[in-house]
């Protein structure tokens, strides 16, 4: 079998370039992607394999236990795995979404829960990847631009690996509980004036130099290591494809590397049918919606505008990536307002789930594509919830209490609707005197109006 190699991607000539060689763009520009060179398997292969990866559900070892390393067959790029920096990431749960469900109108509905890895996100998939590979390459220092989740697994991650980690964010524009976490893990953060992909294009230039090691998405290595968020889901479906898959877009790395899943696994003949994939964006940070209803596959940038913060990218690096993700599964992109996003994340907390706001994109472009009948009420449907509630509680909190804007600082040099409605959704904390008889009168009343 040959060796792994990076590819250009895209285009009409496919660039290549050893594993060992740091970079992270073609001579022209373009972004990579790792080529694994699988070979078709047979049937008895695919079949042992699956076997061999329910054996390892049950085994000790710290590569098994972890719900990216237990797929290595699927990641050759990094063998020998003998510097593997791991968190025992992914394992995540499946969740059944009955209130979801109904506020979709769908007979049932799933959500795999990525809030649940060890720093909170869906990040901490590609970032034993990307981490292990500037492990193996002799990286001393890592670094990101980020809107939070990025910077708490990297910083995380790089600690785990006796790495200094420098995070980039735009002033103002991250949840406190993402920023605690690169303060806590250690991370040089540095807060510039602009937004995420201003700090995109100053952490590329500085990486580009030679002493520090990138760790955004564009890195292709990070691909790899979400790609298996898919491994995993179909693992834990017994390997039934659902209908659809549904994931938030903003630097659209975990909707490419989804599609590069889904891809190999075929190609490999591991499985015979891979789900659409449908990628939910923001109204306010759009570019690939607005790219797949004109038709126009060019990226063109927008300045983006949401309170969902994770998705707050104008200009995202994996646009190209995407577009194929959505092609090649039969797949579609929709936005969402920020009305849309807010009423979704109540429904999933009404679940007894819980997550971020860019998370629940998911849930409100389902309900807005079933609406459209795209997706059908009996479709099989797996929501992904990127990111755990408690990334961002002052969003909740202000939902609740409504007092949501879409300035966090309540001010109006922001274009559109400054207030985002509850739509009647809201849980407002109650303020009674300390007397048991009122309380217990107002519980009743309470009680009887449900």
């Amino acid at each position: 079998m040959k060796k792994p190699y990076l590819r250009a991607f895209g285009g009409k000539e496919a660039a290549t370039y050893p594993i060992s060689e740091v970079r992270y763009r073609s001579d022209d520009g373009r972004t990579l992607e790792v080529d694994n060179c699988l070979t078709p398997l047979a049937a008895k292969q695919a079949s042992a394999l699956r076997a061999l990866f329910d054996k390892r559900l049950m085994s000790r070892k710290p590569l098994d236990k972890s719900g990216v390393w237990r797929y290595r067959e699927f990641l050759p790029a990094f063998k020998p795995f003998d510097a593997v920096v791991t968190m025992e990431e992914g394992n995540t749960t499946i969740f059944d979404m009955p209130q979801c469900a109904r506020f979709c109108g769908m007979t049932s509905l799933l959500a795999k829960h990525q809030g649940l890895n060890p720093t909170g996100s869906f990040k901490d998939n590609g970032m034993t990847t990307a981490v292990t590979m500037a492990k193996k390459l002799g990286a001393t220092m890592v670094a990101c631009a980020s809107t939070g989740n990025t910077s708490a697994s990297m910083a995380a991650y790089a600690a785990r690996a006796g790495m200094m980690s420098v995070v980039f964010i735009p002033d103002g524009q991250i949840a406190y509980g993402k920023l605690s976490q690169s303060l806590d893990y250690g991370a040089l953060t540095i807060q510039i004036e602009g937004d995420f992909d201003k700090a995109m294009e100053i952490v590329e230039d500085l990486c580009n130099r030679g002493t520090i090691y990138l760790l955004n998405s564009i890195n292709p290595f990070r691909i790899e290591g979400q790609k298996t968020i898919m491994i995993e889901m179909l693992h834990q479906l017994g390997w039934k494809a659902p209908d659809w898959v549904i994931v938030p877009g903003g630097n659209l790395g975990n909707s490419s590397s989804f599609g590069k899943a889904f891809d190999e696994m075929l190609r490999a003949n591991f499985i015979k049918k891979a789900p659409k994939i449908a990628v939910i964006q923001a109204q306010g940070a759009n570019p690939l919606y607005n790219s797949f209803i004109s038709g126009d596959r060019t990226l063109k940038p927008v300045h983006a505008n949401t309170r969902a913060t994770a998705i707050k990218i104008g200009n995202p690096v994996s646009f190209d990536k995407a577009w194929f993700a959505v092609e090649s599964t039969g797949g579609i992109v929709e936005q969402v307002s920020e009305e849309e996003i807010a009423i979704a994340k109540s429904k999933v907390g009404r679940d007894g789930v819980g997550s971020e706001p860019a998370s629940a994109t998911t849930i409100a472009g389902c309900r807005k594509l079933v609406e459209k009948g795209i997706i059908r009420k009996s479709d099989n449907a797996v929501c992904i919830l990127t990111g755990h509630l408690l990334k961002d509680p002052d969003y909740t909190v202000e939902f609740h209490r409504d007092e949501l804007y879409l300035d966090a600082q309540r001010t109006t040099t922001l274009s559109g609707t400054q207030r985002i409605s509850t739509g009647g959704n809201g849980n407002k904390p109650v303020k009674l005197p300390a007397d048991a008889n009122k309380i217990m009168s107002f519980i009743d009343k309470w009680n009887s109006s449900k």
